[in-house]
């Protein structure tokens, strides 16, 4: 039976695993490859994986089979390569792929690969709210509140998110279960700061110097 909000857990939390979804097309960049733009001397793509796999917890990177620079971007680091064959049909075809590989009764913090100020602390603080309530869905925000990335999605909630289809990612298994939905504010726009366009990584870019 699944755990209910607010149900006591007598039992060990499923074991968490980590899905980057980095088979985006990447294509508002005009040409360019915003995950292997340069964050801190390294691609964006690298750094984030390289936080989670800092975590502890086991990290599989799914990813276009057209890209060799974000394959190679990930040389060195200790998790799982899936290539998707069928990634340009859209992001969920990305995330069914990417949960198959995975062990069927693990939970999966579902990151997208685009965030470069989400941090290993971000991601362990998100990882330890779950098993303290391991029935529930975990969305991270920002410090405002407004949501973002990653979202932990318990077991139970797999056989919904293998129904999704075209690029809308896991919105609708969001809001069909709101009443489970836990948020977990990260700090400052760690959540929430993707960045799509060359004009939104030179904002990005400058405030920072």
């Amino acid at each position: 039976m699944p755990v209910t909000q607010g149900e006591p857990v007598d039992t060990p939390a499923p074991p968490l695993h980590i899905l980057i979804l980095a088979a985006g097309s990447s294509t508002r960049m005009r040409g360019a490859d915003k995950l292997t733009e340069t964050v801190k001397g390294q691609p964006l793509l690298r750094q984030l994986a390289g936080r989670a796999v800092a975590t502890g917890l086991p990290v599989t990177v799914a990813l276009p089979p057209d890209r060799p620079a974000r394959h190679a971007a990930l040389d060195g680091l200790t998790l799982t390569r899936l290539s998707v064959a069928g990634a340009s049909q859209g992001m969920a075809t990305t995330l069914r792929a990417g949960l198959a590989s995975l062990p069927p009764q693990a939970a999966v913090v579902l990151l997208l690969a685009d965030l470069p100020e989400l941090t290993t602390a971000d991601l362990s603080l998100m990882a330890q709210s779950y098993a303290s309530t391991p029935g529930q869905i975990l969305r991270a925000t920002n410090v405002t509140g407004q949501p973002g990335h990653p979202v932990i999605f318990p077991p139970w909630a797999r056989a919904d998110l293998m129904q999704l289809s075209g690029d809308d990612g896991a919105r609708q298994v969001l809001q069909a279960h709101a009443s489970r939905l836990r948020l977990i504010a990260l700090p400052d726009h760690h959540a929430t700061t993707d960045l799509d366009t060359p004009e939104d990584w030179a904002s990005w870019r400058s405030g920072r110097e």
